[in-house]
């Protein structure tokens, strides 16, 4: 039965989207949101029966090294380390797939999807949740790209291949058992940027993950 001494642990696993990146109308402008960032809305929804880890990195892919960024910024390599760091842990949400979009990587919206699917595997066959057990996992498709503006060179040919994101990642989630959510049918990338969200997008995102949350644990608990 699970243990309802301690809070039901999520892990939040993502890009810039995770981290709280700020939308750049220009190279540099940088900036992180603090309390605006979904992830602590979503805690906040939550309360104290949840905990609401943050394991956002910026530039991370699915599943590929980055050329440019560095290796550091494959999220196949990281996964268990930041996950084991914080065992146990009762449900994983994955949300990345926006930076394997640029062009240097030459990724498919399929392609995409899999590498998802290869971290949800990952989880899915761990022992990092309670008692042993694999935690559950929460897949979320990352919004469309909006209007690129000065990184239009850096992402070429990724616009369309964000809108098929939600198809596939619903497929893949359907192939690996984990649970699925659409970020898009709440959230859009800002114009500033083409690839960020902006504080409204983050306040949606987090309202909607907490009810997904408190769904995922009422059935966990449950069980």
């Amino acid at each position: 039965m699970p243990d309802r001494s301690r809070p039901f642990a999520v892990l939040a696993y993502g890009d810039s989207n995770t981290w709280g990146a700020v939308p750049q109308p220009y190279r540099g402008a940088g900036g992180r949101f603090c309390a605006e960032r979904w992830t602590r809305v979503t805690a906040d929804r939550l309360g104290s029966d949840f905990e609401v880890i943050e394991a956002g990195l910026n530039g991370r892919t699915t599943c590929v090294d980055d050329p440019v960024e560095g290796i550091e910024r494959n999220g196949v390599r990281h996964l268990q380390v930041a996950v084991q760091t914080h065992m146990p842990v009762d449900l994983v949400i994955i949300m990345l797939g926006t930076n394997d979009l640029k062009a240097r990587l030459s990724m498919t919206a399929g392609d995409i999807a899999d590498g998802a699917g290869r971290l949800c595997d990952m989880v899915r066959r761990s022992n990092w949740g309670p008692e042993g057990r694999a935690p559950r996992v929460l897949l979320v498709s990352p919004a469309p790209l909006g209007r690129l503006t000065w990184l239009a060179e850096m992402f070429a040919g990724g616009t369309e291949k964000s809108r098929r994101l939600a198809e596939e990642y619903r497929r893949v989630a359907k192939a690996m058992s984990a649970e699925f959510f659409e970020g898009g049918s709440v959230m859009a990338s800002s114009d500033d940027d083409g690839i960020h969200l902006g504080a409204e997008a983050h306040l949606a995102l987090g309202e909607a993950l907490a009810a997904e949350v408190r769904r995922i644990a009422g059935a966990a608990r449950q069980g």
